[in-house]
């Protein structure tokens, strides 16, 4: 159903997708403390921010495992 071209070539795009994103973020302006704003910065747990991309990335790769290869295991 799938070749491994394909899928390499999904990853590919991914990666690059996620790549320019990040630069795009990397130039947004920093707020200066001075700045009165109604959002405050509130910081997380190391083992929180940890927790939520392992738990993200489980997600990830259980949807490429359910739409790509559980599917054609069955044949």
């Amino acid at each position: 159903m799938f070749s491994k071209k394909m899928l390499w070539g999904s990853l590919t795009a991914l990666v690059l997708l996620a790549g320019t994103s990040g630069v795009a973020l990397a130039e947004m302006p920093a707020h200066s403390p001075e700045q009165n704003s109604e959002f405050h910065r509130i910081e997380q747990p190391l083992g929180l921010k940890v927790g939520v991309a392992i738990a993200g990335l489980a997600l990830i790769g259980l949807e490429f495992w359910w739409f790509l290869l559980y599917k054609s295991s069955d044949s």
